[in-house]
């Protein structure tokens, strides 16, 4: 028979061992799964923000806006595809290169101003642009509701512009150049939103224009974002 001392002491060490789990067990701490919004930016010098700090360009001050609107569990991601000069066929080329999942909650598309200075075919545009949509559409996982195609900024409308030998073309080329994105986002259901009048505005408001005396300044930027966001916020349910 084994000793009673024994017995007693073996069953209140096996106890205090229970409760000691049991305050374990409530005190852990499970782990917190966020939800990342994740946007897409693609384009060219307007959307890396060419002359202007990285957190002055539009996307980077749309997804610090959209901050202000989403949960503690949550966070916006971004990710740009743009570069200086880039036409519709160099932007093709590097969406191509990137092997970018349809994974994203909202694309932006804003191109076809250096196509339309390179003087190429407006009929490159005609091809080129639907075919940079329908990517936008597809990594935006499919939904057309979830891309937007922001307009060309009009640049006749900047000192550089100004010194090119007929301003008037580059206005009215643009004009055709933005038609045609809207009639043909609208056609798939896709926003478009109309920035070239904020542009318009930069011989009579020179902060309105950047350093270089071309590009849109911080300031520009952040009137674009004035109309993008609450269209953004609203096909991202915020």
């Amino acid at each position: 028979m084994r000793n009673p001392l024994f017995l007693l002491l073996f069953s209140t060490l096996l106890l205090l061992t229970n409760c000691s789990n049991e305050d374990n067990s409530s005190n852990l701490i499970l782990p917190i799964t966020v939800k990342k919004i994740k946007l897409l930016a693609l384009g060219d010098s307007y959307t890396i923000g060419q002359s202007v700090c990285e957190t002055c360009r539009f996307p980077v001050q749309l997804q610090d806006s959209l901050r202000n609107s989403i949960k503690e569990d949550e966070q916006i991601d971004l990710r740009i595809i743009a570069q200086t000069g880039w036409t519709t066929s160099n932007l093709k080329s590097a969406i191509a290169n990137e092997n970018l999942k349809s994974e994203f909650d909202f694309v932006t598309l804003l191109i076809g101003v250096n196509n339309q200075y390179q003087n190429k075919p407006f009929s490159v545009y005609e091809t080129e642009f639907p075919e940079l949509l329908q990517t936008a559409i597809q990594l935006a996982k499919g939904n057309s509701n979830r891309v937007m195609v922001v307009s060309i900024p009009d640049y006749a409308f900047t000192p550089f512009g100004q010194s090119n030998s007929n301003p008037t073309t580059i206005s009215n080329q643009l004009i055709n150049y933005n038609q045609f994105a809207k009639n043909h986002a609208e056609s798939l259901g896709v926003s478009f939103v109309n920035i070239t009048d904020i542009t318009q505005l930069g011989l009579e408001q020179p902060n309105l224009v950047a350093s270089d005396g071309l590009h849109p300044s911080e300031l520009a930027y952040s009137k674009f974002v004035e109309r993008i966001l609450p269209i953004a916020k609203v096909k991202l349910g915020l």
